[in-house]
């Protein structure tokens, strides 16, 4: 049975990424509108109204903005932990949404839809409850982690055994130092609740290799502190020196900003 994950976007600017197998699909975000999320659906044979849930990782404006408009037109159960939950009840941009809307998950407890196991995880971000996930079908796991601005013992024991993984290279750290931004968004960024860097989103990938991993999805790109050859370049030369990864076999790509990636189908 097909096991499938397509980033329908993936950036500082908005996030959107499709989970499904032959009974179950769902979104992990919306952070883009809900027109562009049933394009990009559509590109890959799924119809938003047989969408099963949005599961929310963080109330930030790049990963909810679509999800007032998906929810209300289709539907949709949005999947978030409590405290994210008010915080996008209070974000009013998204339009009038209630408590209805939602269904309450908990970090480390599974939540079962048909024939798909979806685990969320505490992540390091500064958002007020943010939270990553993996995805288990038919033996399969695929992963998606993104918003870390480190991780520790916790987070790999969660990623461990993927198939796939979906992980952020958020910036490159010369480019973020001597750029634009103002200090304080600096520091936020390199901050331990910030956002990855290509350097470590190639350690974490490292530690986390295994044969049986057949695709990396770099995601999460900075728009002003990355270029996707530079991400891809940078991760891959940290996974050049690792003897344990075998480079022939490993795919590694990077999710477009406004398009969708390639659908990586596991089994």
């Amino acid at each position: 049975m097909a096991f499938k994950i397509c980033s329908i976007a993936s950036g500082s600017s908005g996030n959107c990424i499709y989970v499904g197998t032959d009974q179950v699909n769902i979104l992990v975000d919306s952070g883009i509108s809900g027109k562009r999320v049933a394009l990009g659906l559509g590109e890959i044979g799924v119809d938003p109204t047989r969408l099963d849930g949005i599961f929310i990782t963080h109330e930030h404006s790049d990963h909810i903005k679509g999800v007032g408009v998906l929810a209300r037109k289709y539907k949709i159960p949005i999947y978030a932990t409590k405290k994210t939950q008010q915080a996008v009840l209070n974000y009013r941009q998204i339009g009038k949404m209630e408590h209805a809307h939602f269904i309450e998950i908990r970090p480390d407890e599974n939540v079962t839809l048909k024939d798909m196991v979806i685990h969320p995880f505490r992540s390091f971000h500064d958002a007020i409850d943010p939270v990553c996930y993996t995805f288990l079908h038919d033996g399969k796991k695929i992963s998606v982690a993104t918003d870390l601005g480190c991780y520790d013992e916790y987070i790999v024991s969660k990623l461990v055994d993927s198939n796939v993984l979906f992980i952020e290279a958020n910036h490159d750290v010369k480019m973020l130092e001597v750029g634009g931004y103002p200090y304080f968004l600096k520091k936020r960024i390199l901050s331990d609740v910030g956002h990855l860097s290509n350097e470590l989103s190639g350690h974490l990938i490292s530690s986390l290799y295994h044969q049986n991993l057949s695709h990396v999805i770099l995601g999460h790109l900075s728009q002003e502190n990355n270029f996707p050859e530079l991400a891809y370049e940078a991760v891959r030369a940290v996974l050049m020196d690792c003897a344990h990864v075998d480079h022939e076999r490993l795919k590694l790509f990077v999710a477009g900003r406004n398009s969708n990636s390639k659908l990586v189908v596991v089994g």
